[in-house]
């Protein structure tokens, strides 16, 4: 923004567009993103999400606006929505052929004497955070989602091995029951939700709304595109509650969750990890990745920041989990003392 502020003002021809306000702005920039970033949140709707697009590059930038118009006109255009589902503006998709979970470095590794020196360190500090007077003003969740075989049960027992049982519950989500599929989507997690000084872990989550049920047809567009704005509201009441949450994605490459289905299948100890569905699971890869960089995009906020976790070696994963829940807790610690 300087750069292009500063070469507009040495430009005779077009310096007239800039203004006392345009420099102002650009010293309050951290501040302009911090409430931007609220207005997204609360004002991205089904019918009218808003798009956020990179516009360092003017190609890429034009391009994408472009495409978005064009995609919004033909969905309109095609769509005959029914009188109780809306009409369901489309989200954009990418232009460049580049993913979120494409840029991450995948090669990440710790050698074992370091990773058992680190996840000592680790389980230790979050004992001791857990145990601190802070933790009085405070609960904290954990949300943990990833690919198929990714180390999401692994990491979560690395969390848990170093805590008092009392402290901590481990809730599960698998598909719902009658009874939760017959109240708001949100009610079945809201009850879990814990008590100041304690820790839940939720292996799956919320965002199975806008992930499994989005890819598989469980519910509408209009369902999982309202779903957005509603997680975010949710998550925005827990910390406004005192309720430090954190979120991970555990992520590996095709050919690292190929290898774990077939060592699985296998192992006799290993093989009611694997079923049919898993299979079927992984031939829609690139749909629950382009769904996965939509939720990230949406729900990744100053709030409850997600974390990927590059997840092809269990070893970093668990050690990276860990560390991002200590520093959590110590930001939120840190807060209280101002």
């Amino acid at each position: 923004m300087k750069a292009r502020l500063k070469a507009l003002k040495q430009d005779p021809l077009h310096n007239w567009r800039i203004s006392p306000l345009d420099w102002q702005q650009s010293e309050t920039y951290d501040r302009f993103v911090r409430f931007g970033e609220r207005v997204l949140r609360r004002t991205s709707r089904d019918y009218a999400p808003w798009h956020v697009v990179e516009g360092v590059d003017p190609h890429y930038r034009s391009l994408a606006v472009g495409r978005i118009l064009l995609e919004s006109l033909q969905a309109a255009l095609a769509n005959k929505p029914r009188k109780h589902e809306g009409n369901v503006a489309p989200l954009g998709r990418s232009i460049d052929d580049k993913s979120l979970l494409g840029a991450l470095d995948m090669t990440l590794r710790l050698d074992k004497r370091d990773y058992e020196e680190q996840l000592v360190t680790e389980q230790a500090r979050l004992a001791g955070l857990l145990r601190n007077k802070h933790m009085r003003k405070h609960a904290l969740v954990a949300v943990f989602e990833g690919n198929d075989a990714a180390g999401k049960g692994g990491a979560i027992r690395r969390v848990a091995a170093a805590l008092d049982p009392r402290q901590y519950r481990i809730v599960p989500i698998a598909a719902p029951t009658e009874e939760e599929r017959a109240q708001p989507y949100l009610w079945r997690f809201w009850r879990h939700i814990p008590a100041r000084g304690k820790f839940t872990i939720f292996d799956r989550s919320w965002y199975g709304r806008v992930l499994v049920e989005r890819v598989e047809g469980f519910c509408t567009p209009a369902d999982w595109m309202r779903a957005y704005g509603e997680i975010n509201d949710f998550e925005e009441q827990l910390r406004n509650a005192g309720i430090v949450v954190v979120k991970f994605w555990l992520s590996i490459d095709q050919q690292t969750q190929l290898e774990r289905f077939e060592e699985r299948e296998q192992i006799p100890f290993k093989r009611y990890k694997i079923t049919e569905e898993d299979w079927r699971n992984r031939e829609k890869w690139d749909v629950y990745s382009e769904a996965v960089g939509d939720m990230v995009d949406r729900t990744s906020t100053e709030i409850a920041p997600w974390t990927l976790v590059e997840a092809n070696d269990k070893r970093w994963a668990r050690v990276k989990v860990l560390r991002t829940i200590n520093q959590a807790l110590e930001d939120a610690f840190a807060k209280d003392k101002k």
